[in-house]
């Protein structure tokens, strides 16, 4: 006889058993829910009535979510971004200024990951694009196979960590915290990350140079001026889109749908200005429209906001449509646009049916106390807040090899997020717990693309590699990479500030000694005249 006591851990088992099948994720978790569901309904655990909160939570957590609108945008900014030929310009003027130092290609990959996680936000294109890019020019300079394979995959996950990723905005939504909130605690990790992976490289240099050779002199084709003015032109462009998407929301300007929608616009206007076609009425314009913004910007940090404001940026809000209809001339960005609607449709869709069945399972797994059977489990372990830690973060590493970041994220994050809350209140107080918890969980989940053999970065890289790649060294050059997320893990964990340092701290306020004091006004007395007849 089946008890109230065994639903939960038989449901946990038998949604790991469909999935094994390979049954797609978003209605076997609606098929386990809905069956675990009608055979607690025959046991009595519950009535029928019960499973109307699948509809209600449909309809009203996820449907009418606006947070999850950001999605769509961020999604299609990417799509737009990878395409549009911003990764092999940087990529080659990167490579020419710190090629002639040692490591000089592993540093200028690790920068371009970083810079290109932050303006697209997905890992396939990125690791594609820069293993299309970069993996030749490293071989052809006698970089080491296993290094090559291994930077190439690890600098194409940095996006999964570094603003404006969509797994941030997923975990903001599941743990029900704000976006700019989870950004803010995401920049610390990424940043000690890059230094990681520069400081891998480095030691590589003065311990094995043979690995990390520079590139000789001769082999620069630009240099001086001429050089930095095309790196320049790479960054410059990409750092005014990450501050229109990440400044605006984290200086409370923008909803992260509004910075979104920005960065989607934003995207467009980026690749028209890279297109070899853009014509010279088009530049024309551009430069009136950052001089009108920067007028509109200085008038509004130093002025009252006034006719000046006004129409310097409405003359911006022009230039940008101009541009934007020149994208839409130029055959070969209209059809980047329609691949990058396309993109989108199908990453959104599979992110809401991946939702609806989530929701299915969790409402029925809550139902049979499976929030209580967690808890108990969870919180009995030994070790505290650490043995805590310790084993969620070996269960996610371990269930990513698996599971994708957004079935993570949508079947384990909602169970464990207010056990997490309780348990690590102590530790950095209530406000940041989930922040801190969110980002650890997000420097781990990176690993997913790592892990051989089923790393979704080293299928990526296997699929673009020349021939005379080994399938052993992408494998085995992976494993080091790895290890250097698994200690950045380890920093999140025994350095919490690491992600709370830039959270607004909280209040230390005692509310009972709060006083407010109201000036008593003496009024006149009422006069309501004769009384009525």
């Amino acid at each position: 006889m089946i008890t109230l006591d065994t639903m939960p851990p038989l449901m946990f088992g038998g949604l790991v058993l469909a999935m094994l099948i390979g049954f797609p994720v978003a209605f076997t978790l609606a098929a386990v829910g809905l069956s675990f569901g009608f055979l607690a309904i025959h046991l009595g655990f519950f009535d029928m009535n019960f499973l109307q909160a699948i509809p209600g939570r449909v309809f009203g957590s996820v449907l009418s979510n606006e947070l999850l609108l950001a999605i769509p945008f961020f999604t299609f900014m990417g799509a737009i971004l990878e395409r549009c030929g911003l990764a092999e310009d940087m990529l080659d003027s990167m490579g020419q200024l710190f090629g002639p130092i040692r490591g000089g290609l592993g540093y200028s990959v690790i920068i371009v990951g970083f810079i290109l996680g932050a303006i697209t936000g997905t890992v396939a294109a990125q690791v594609i694009a820069m293993a299309l890019i970069s993996m030749p020019v490293m071989i052809r300079y006698g970089y080491n196979m296993r290094y090559i394979t291994g930077v190439l995959a690890a600098s194409g996950t940095i996006t999964q960590l570094v603003p404006p990723s969509l797994v941030l905005i997923v975990l903001a939504d599941q743990l029900g915290k704000s976006v700019g909130d989870m950004y803010l605690g995401a920049w610390g990790p990424s940043v000690f990350q890059i230094v990681l992976f520069a400081g891998y490289t480095f030691l590589l240099g003065v311990f094995k140079p043979d690995h990390v050779p520079p590139v000789p002199k001769t082999a620069l084709t630009l240099t001086g001026w001429p050089l930095w003015r095309k790196c320049l032109l790479g960054i410059i462009p990409s750092a005014v889109l990450i501050f229109v998407v990440l400044g605006t929301m984290m200086m409370g300007l923008a909803t992260p749908t509004e910075a979104g929608a920005m960065g989607a616009v934003g995207a467009i206007v980026l690749a028209a200005i890279h297109s070899k076609d853009f014509s010279t009425n088009g530049r024309k314009v551009l430069i009136v429209g950052v001089v009108a913004a920067g007028i509109g910007t200085m008038v509004g940090i130093f002025m009252t906001e006034g006719l000046i404001f006004k129409t310097a940026f409405a003359a911006t809000y022009l230039a940008v449509v101009w541009i934007c209809l020149e994208a839409v001339r130029i055959p070969e960005l209209r059809d980047l646009i329609k691949q990058g609607y396309e993109t989108t449709m199908r990453i959104t869709t599979m992110v809401v049916f991946i939702l609806i069945g989530s929701t299915c399972f969790s409402v029925v797994f809550l139902g049979v106390s499976g929030g209580v059977w967690l808890e108990h489990l969870l919180t009995s372990l030994p070790g505290g807040v650490w043995g805590f830690l310790i084993f969620i973060n070996l269960f996610i590493f371990f269930l990513a090899f698996f599971l994708d970041f957004f079935e993570i994220a949508f079947i384990i994050l909602p169970m464990i997020a207010p056990i997490a809350q309780k348990v690590l209140t102590p530790v950095v107080g209530p406000d940041a717990a989930l922040i801190w918890f969110g980002v650890m969980l997000c420097v781990n989940m990176q690993t997913s693309f790592m892990h051989p053999p089923f790393g979704f970065a080293l299928f990526y890289l296997r699929g673009v590699a020349p021939k005379e790649v080994k399938s052993s060294d992408i494998y085995w050059g992976a494993l080091p990479w790895v290890g250097l997320q698994a200690i950045m893990v380890v920093l999140v964990i025994a350095f919490p500030i690491t992600v709370t340092a830039l959270l607004d701290k909280p209040l230390n306020v005692d509310l009972n000694q709060i006083k407010i004091d109201v000036p008593q006004m003496e009024l006149p007395p009422l006069d309501f005249g004769p009384p009525a007849k």
